[in-house]
Formats: C-alpha cells, structure tokens, sequence
C-alpha cells in the first residue's frame, strides 16, 4: 500500500525555510487511498456479491414497489455526514439491500413486461465497471485515441450486423457514434438539418421551418424539435389509423408537405418509426423517402426499439429503402444486453454533424500525432464535449455474446410474445388489438353485451380497472397500457433477461383470474340494478 500522507497541511516560515505541517487530529480522508488499489478489491467484492445476490433473488422482489413519495426521504438523514462513518462503504452497502432496493422498479425482472427492455447482461455491467474503472474522457481523439478509435469499429460493427446501408458506415463514407439516448440522436440529426437547410434559405427563415412525424412518433421527438428552436406549431404530428396498423401514411405527408410549401413555409426533418413505443408500428421508410427526396427533407429513423431485430435475417425488410435515409438511431441498451446507456446514431454525411456542432479546437486540445491525418473529434458529433466511454462495453458485449447469441436472445422474447398472443386469441373474451410484430403484443378484454356494456367509452373503462387489478398482485406481473385511436389497451412486452416462458404463461394466468373476478363483479353489480329497476 502506498505510504499515507495527510491532504490537510500548514505552511509555517521557519528561519526563512518554509515548513509543511500536518495535523493528523484534523485528518480528512487519505489522498493516496482515493484509488488504492486494495481497497478497491475489497470494495469492489462487496458490490460484485451484492449485484449478483441481487440477480439471484430478483424473483422475490415485487416488480413495482408498493411505496408512496417521500418514503426513502424519511429513512435517510437529512443532510450527509461531514465525517464518514466507520466501515462507510459497508453500511451504504446495507442501506442499498435494506432501503433503496426495495423501493425500486426491478427493470430486470423476469416479471416486468410493462416497458420495452433496459436489457442487462452480465458482460454490460462489467463493461461498465471497467469504463468506469478508467474513467476515460474521449472528446477528442487525442484526449484518448483508443477509446475514440474503438468507437469507430464498434459502430461499424453493429451496423454491418445490423444490414444498414454502407453509406451510414466509416467504411462506406458516413459514420457512427454512441450517445446516451434516442432524444440525442433525433436532437443531433436534427440540427445539423436545420443549419443545411438554413444556409439554403437563409436564417432568416428560421421560424418557417416544419417537421414531419407521426401521432405515434415518441414525444422525444417534439421535445428534441423545441430545443432545436421549431416553433410548437410547426410540428406536425399526422394521423394514423388502424386498419394501417397505425403508421405513417406517405399519401397525407405528401399533403402536409405541400399545404406548408402553399403556406410560404419551409420543410426540414421527417422522424419515421421502426418500432412505435405504444404499438411497434412500423412507418413505410422507402415511400415516406420518396415524399421527402422532393422536397429536399431529412429523413431520420428512429428504430430505439426495433432495430435491435435487425441482427434477426426476417426481421430486415422493415428498414427496406433506409439506403435513402439521412441517420439512423436505435438503442443497444433496450434489447443487445448493453447495459443502460448506449444507443447508436449512424449519419450518411458527418461533415453536416461537426459544421452544426463542431468547436473551434483550443490549443489544449491539439495532438501533434493527430496533424496531418483525418481523425474523429466525438465532441463535434454530439450536444456534450464530456462523454461516456461507451464503445467498451458495447465492444465487450459484441465480443462475449456474438451475433448468433444475440439473435438467439432475440428470437427467444418474440417467441415468448408468440406464446402469449396464442394465449390471448384461445380466450373469446380477450382479443388482440395489433398485429404483433416484435416481441409486443398489445390486447384488451372485449365489454360483455350481456352486461349492457357496449362502445368504446365502455370498452377503455373495463381495461383500465382490469390494468389496476394486474398490476396490484403482489407477485407480478406488472404491464402497462396504450390508447390509440380511442382504443384503450394492455401492453405485454417480453425482453427481460431474465423472462422465461414459465414467468409468460404465470402473467397470461393472472390476467385471466383477474378478469374473472372484474368480470363477475360487474355481473353482480348489473343484476343488482336490473332487479331494482323491475322492482
């Protein structure tokens, strides 16, 4: 262990020499034991064993906690402690298992089929670990060149896997980067098409310009628009409907887009959807292309979810004519077991990313070995100059799980979603809304006639408390809902790790008892007034 020295010191002149005195009675944590190696092991153990035990016991946790707000405020102090407590790491370790875990939603439950997956692996998470571990900073390729040039490969190698076109890859003349979120990938792609298109027109007409998605485009979208500086208005969210499975329809873009031009206004950014969050819609990219090449528009795909399918050879026609897109963004942290946060944002042109976002390079920043060659600088590509060394983990999970082991994780949450729809249309009281396309299946207890329960108004009624009653069980599942078109509807999604078919055919059987007991309190409710009003 290195020798320890005190970080408190004095100054003292003695004699004309400057004396450093120390007051160990004052002593505040040793310097040198910041990153001590030793006590890193044993710290590092302690949270290794706690993570795993935490792996090991996620089937008795309730998915979502029964708690109210301010619960965890009550329980801790009201201000941190100015000196640590003996053994501190150990006691926070304590408070973690005994305070904060149990107020938690357990994302990783086999049991949680409420959201699309944060998917975790045991890989992430130490990948995570050792990027942390080095805590490198590469904004810059000379701030770090192996952890800028490991990001080069690594989205060259997730998008070769994933069969996206050769010009949003280095190796086809585009580019790659790992962000944090798909709202900085929309963000990032969408002022570089702002600056495009207003050294065309003029910047001036800023407040002209208008983009395109769908009511069923997330709302990361229209938040990412604002901070872009779009006005409100000229976001414009079309229609869908569902005998179109609730995408984009080309036609009414290609409406929009022109009512807007015989406004005096000026279109700039469609966002098509492979994967809607409430539906898993999947927008037309080739026609919407189409509509948007005549028109000059920026075409981004947000595939936050669904992209991850495309490792799978028959999910691929999803993305037919992405070679017209402009970037492409999906999240490997949803469903490649890359650990909460990494998602992808690959650009046909990254010279419009570094001339939207791009710095001017202090002296500081410049690298001699750098002169003369053709480097990344990560920080022009992105809204932040700090980042997260992300490509490590991604690399890790690429290298230990491989393509065939995340197909294979893939097709293994489709299927289980598979085994559920089945389930769903076997109960004629029970039908499925959409067509499942990945691993969702979206379903709704239909409203019983005989209980003189009829129309929509009803039907959104009975599944909202239906919803209620699922997720009040204290074992699970925990699902959420959607209400498209005015159709209110359950959501089932598979992709925990940690899902088995046994924790598929569990939820279908609590739904089913659960709509029973609903089923026949309403039937008695409905005698009770019917003999009333004979009475």
């Amino acid at each position: 262990m290195a020798p320890t020295t005190n970080c408190s010191h004095h100054m003292v002149n003695n004699g004309g020499l400057v004396e450093v005195q120390q007051h160990p009675q004052k002593a505040l944590p040793h310097c040198a034991h910041l990153l001590d190696p030793a006590v890193f092991r044993q710290q590092g153990h302690q949270v290794v064993e706690l993570i795993a035990d935490y792996y090991g016991r996620m089937g008795e946790y309730p998915v979502h906690p029964d708690v109210t707000p301010g619960f965890l405020r009550r329980q801790l102090p009201e201000s941190a402690p100015f000196h640590p407590e003996p053994d501190a790491f150990a006691a926070a370790m304590k408070d973690v298992r005994d305070l904060i875990l149990p107020g938690m939603t357990h994302w990783q439950s086999p049991r949680h089929f409420a959201h699309f997956p944060a998917s975790g692996s045991t890989v992430g998470a130490l990948g995570e670990a050792l990027a942390a571990g080095i805590n490198s900073v590469p904004f810059t390729w000379a701030a770090s060149p192996a952890a800028t040039e490991l990001e080069t490969v690594v989205v060259d190698w997730l998008g070769k896997a994933l069969h996206l076109p050769d010009r949003l890859l280095f190796c086809g003349g585009g580019g790659g980067t790992l962000l944090g979120t798909s709202c900085e990938a929309i963000l990032c792609a969408l002022v570089a098409a702002r600056d495009r298109k207003l050294a065309e027109v003029g910047s001036r007409r800023a407040g002209d310009l208008v983009v395109y998605c769908s009511d069923q485009t997330h709302f990361a979208f229209r938040k990412a628009a604002h901070v872009a500086g779009i006005p409100r208005d000229n976001c414009r969210a079309l229609p869908t409907c569902r005998d179109d499975m609730f995408a984009l329809s080309p036609a009414q873009l290609q409406t929009a887009m022109q009512a807007d031009v015989d406004a005096g206004l000026v279109p700039l950014f469609l966002c098509a959807t492979v994967g809607t969050t409430q539906t898993t819609a999947v927008d037309p990219i080739r026609d919407l292309c189409a509509v948007a090449a005549a028109r000059g528009v920026w075409v981004h795909v947000d595939a936050a979810y669904a992209g991850s399918a495309l490792l799978c050879p028959e999910f691929r026609h999803v993305v037919d004519g992405a070679e017209a897109v402009d970037s492409f963004s999906m999240n490997a942290h949803k469903w490649l077991l890359a650990n909460t946060d990494c998602c992808a944002l690959w650009v046909t042109r990254p010279a419009m990313l570094v001339a939207a976002l791009g710095t001017e390079q202090e002296y500081i920043l410049k690298d001699a070995a750098a002169e003369g060659h053709d480097v990344v600088d990560y920080k022009d590509w992105s809204v932040t100059l700090t980042r997260r060394f992300r490509a490590l983990k991604l690399w890790l999970v690429l290298r230990c799980y491989g393509i065939e082991g995340l197909r294979a994780h893939i097709r293994a949450h489709v299927r289980m979603a598979a085994l559920f729809e089945s389930m769903v249309k076997l109960d004629p009281r029970f039908e499925v809304v959409t067509t499942r396309q990945f691993a969702l299946v979206c379903f709704r207890l239909r409203a019983p006639k005989k209980l003189g329960l009829s129309g929509e108004k009803k039907a959104n009624e009975i599944n909202r408390r239906l919803l209620e009653e699922v997720n009040a069980a204290a074992s699970g599942p925990y699902m959420s809902s959607a209400n498209v078109g005015g159709i209110y509807m359950l959501r089932c999604a598979v992709g925990s790790t940690l899902t088995e078919e046994r924790h598929v055919r569990d939820a279908w059987k609590v739904v089913q008892e659960r709509a029973t007991s609903l089923l026949r309190k309403m039937e008695i409710t409905y005698n009770v007034n019917v003999a009333a009003s004979t009475y």
